[in-house]
């Protein structure tokens, strides 16, 4: 047998504490790839938030929700934005989520509902000719037109939840409507949505001439933070707003928490881990002292059986990577698939630094459990080891 198969095959001689020892390892290489999946992909798509042909600054009610629903702000105040120094372009927006309606597709096909039932459907109210000031700027089919009364656009992650596509109708508020159109942004919250003509949203919510928010695009050159400032000094103690910029940071501070969670738990999986790996490699080294002796005996070198018992620890924790990263990545494939409402949010990430952090914690692992056992074994004395009983 060759020094490799003899190292492969080792820490399988007793299968159960392998299997238990395994299992612990896996269990942190599990969170560290799904904790890394979830939150690479949240990170990706807060960066399509800064993307240049969408709005820079969004403009709201002082002490209002930027994400709420409902009209607070009167709809003339689009209209008055554009007098102020380096703003280029506005629209008003009204957000709604249609909670009492279940959401329903109709095609000859099939038919999908419940994706209402789970918290409700974001809808926009925005005027056709605006909808790249929110990220919008190409669209699958048609747009709708500004004076319909039953056109609607849907976002790629609700249309796919649901299973729809341009050319099926949907009810909303109880009321039928055209699919014209499908829309990628990249941004999660924006794809996850459906649009609709401002006008229409107001009369369906009873918000006539009212909005939620004002996108802003300033003029080119202009600095975002002093337009932003400019509508708050015209506007005191009325108007407050946030920069595209400044909402993706917000979010990116709120994953770095998670993050340093991740990094955290890594650090708890080597300890556990290699506290683990410690207590069945030192329990190898005692059940086969005899033939440790026998094997120094024979001629083999300290350093070749330290590598030997090093060899084994490293071979259980890189198993364990292996069976913890499958299982994260199928878990959070099922979970998200399961749950269309969370699954239509979050696309998970498979950045190699994913993998490569669990490898690492894995390899580290291994190594530091092993090193102590493969240091004991290697300074056995031949002639006691054999008299071992």
């Amino acid at each position: 047998m060759s020094f490799l198969s003899l190292v492969v095959k080792n820490p399988f001689r007793n299968k159960t504490r392998s299997a238990l020892a395994i299992v612990g390892i896996s269990i942190g290489i599990i969170v560290i790839v799904a904790l890394g999946m979830v939150t690479g992909g949240l990170e990706n798509s807060t960066q399509s938030t800064l993307k240049a042909g969408a709005a820079e600054i969004t403009v709201i009610q002082t002490g209002s929700n930027s994400f709420g629903s409902g009209g607070s702000l009167n709809e003339s105040l689009a209209a008055s934005l554009l007098s102020i120094n380096g703003v280029k372009d506005t629209t008003g927006i009204l957000r709604a989520t249609n909670t009492s309606t279940t959401v329903t597709a109709t095609t000859t096909n099939s038919s999908s509902s419940g994706f209402g039932a789970e918290g409700g459907v974001s809808i926009t109210g925005i005027e056709a000719n605006k909808l790249s000031l929110i990220g919008i700027d190409s669209v699958n089919g048609t747009a709708f037109t500004n004076t319909s009364t039953n056109q609607v656009i849907m976002g790629i992650t609700i249309a796919q939840s649901l299973n729809k596509t341009v050319g099926d109708t949907i009810n909303l508020y109880g009321k039928n409507f055209t699919i014209t159109g499908t829309y990628e942004t990249g941004n999660f919250i924006t794809d996850a949505g459906i649009m609709m003509p401002l006008s229409t949203l107001q009369n369906l919510t009873s918000n006539q001439n009212k909005i939620s928010d004002v996108l802003v695009k300033v003029t080119d050159n202009a600095n975002v933070t002093t337009v932003s400032q400019s509508i708050e000094n015209a506007y005191p103690n009325q108007l407050s707003t946030t920069t595209a910029a400044d909402q993706a940071n917000r979010i990116n501070q709120g994953l770095s928490f998670i993050n340093t969670a991740s990094w955290a738990i890594s650090l708890l999986a080597i300890f556990i881990g290699a506290v683990g790996v410690i207590n069945t490699m030192i329990m190898s080294v005692y059940e086969r002292t005899r033939e440790i002796g026998v094997l120094k005996a024979v001629g083999w070198r300290d350093r070749r059986i330290l590598g030997m018992i090093l060899g084994e620890s490293i071979v259980l924790t890189l198993l364990a990577f292996v069976i913890g990263t499958i299982v994260a990545v199928v878990g959070v494939e099922l979970i998200l698939t399961l749950s269309p409402s969370v699954g239509g949010i979050i696309k998970p990430s498979f950045a190699y630094d994913i993998f490569l952090r669990a490898f690492v914690v894995a390899f580290l692992v291994g190594v530091i459990g092993g090193l102590y056992p493969a240091y004991r074994a290697s300074r056995l004395s031949p002639t006691e080891a054999l008299r071992y009983e």
